[in-house]
């Protein structure tokens, strides 16, 4: 089955729906529910409507909101089977509130050599080893971790969280950063991503789905 383009899901205006690449997100959203009844009720009839498809969402029930992420595992990305799931659960949320602002974080290890360290982390995080490869965890409860090659050169940072928003949140999201006294590193590769740092340089990433053609 065929995935779709970040452009292509931003095209058929899914609303209260955001879409983050894999493996951050997803197609997802927050409905609003008010009290946990609500939700129970709202979880039972969309699973109901998932088995019928044979296709199921994450659902993450607390009280007052429901969490859905749709995402095709099999094809590592966004397909028709997930959008199908996504207009019926709007529907059957009926007027209960969906939010599109969902923020998914992801952490990347600077690191001259992936492999070599891949197997601590792949250990320590309970995750499959796949040597300089992703770990990412399928059920979503993790943030992914990516290694991303450098030098060795000292000092440098080792650690920096890729935080990623609805590419409709993302210049809200920099400018309350910048108002908070974070500074812009570099705005080269937006709006695929920008780099911040905090007032000590730590750096950051504001990340969108955005001029990623391998990530559609």
């Amino acid at each position: 089955m065929t995935t779709l383009t970040g452009q292509q899901i931003a095209d058929l205006d899914l609303t209260g729906w955001s879409y983050l690449p894999y493996p951050a997100g997803g197609l997802m959203t927050r409905v609003k529910t008010g009290d946990f009844a609500t939700g129970l009720a709202l979880v039972n009839a969309i699973g109901e409507r998932a088995e019928a498809a044979d296709h199921h969402p994450d659902l993450d029930l607390r009280y007052g909101q429901l969490d859905i992420r749709l995402i095709s595992h099999d094809e590592k990305g966004i397909t028709q089977r997930d959008i199908d799931l996504a207009r019926q659960i709007s529907d059957l949320a009926g007027d209960l509130t969906l939010e599109p602002a969902v923020t998914k974080v992801e952490w990347a290890l600077d690191t001259p050599d992936g492999g070599r360290i891949s197997p601590f982390w792949a250990a320590i995080l309970g995750l499959p080893d796949q040597g300089s490869e992703d770990l990412v965890d399928d059920s979503g409860a993790l943030p992914s971790l990516w290694y991303q090659p450098s030098g060795s050169e000292e000092p440098r940072q080792r650690w920096h969280p890729d935080v990623w928003v609805d590419a409709a949140q993302a210049k809200d999201r920099l400018r309350a950063a910048l108002a908070a006294g974070g500074t812009m590193v570099s705005d080269a590769e937006a709006p695929s991503f920008w780099v911040l740092a905090d007032h000590d340089g730590n750096q950051a990433c504001i990340c969108t789905w955005q001029d990623r053609a391998a990530m559609g």
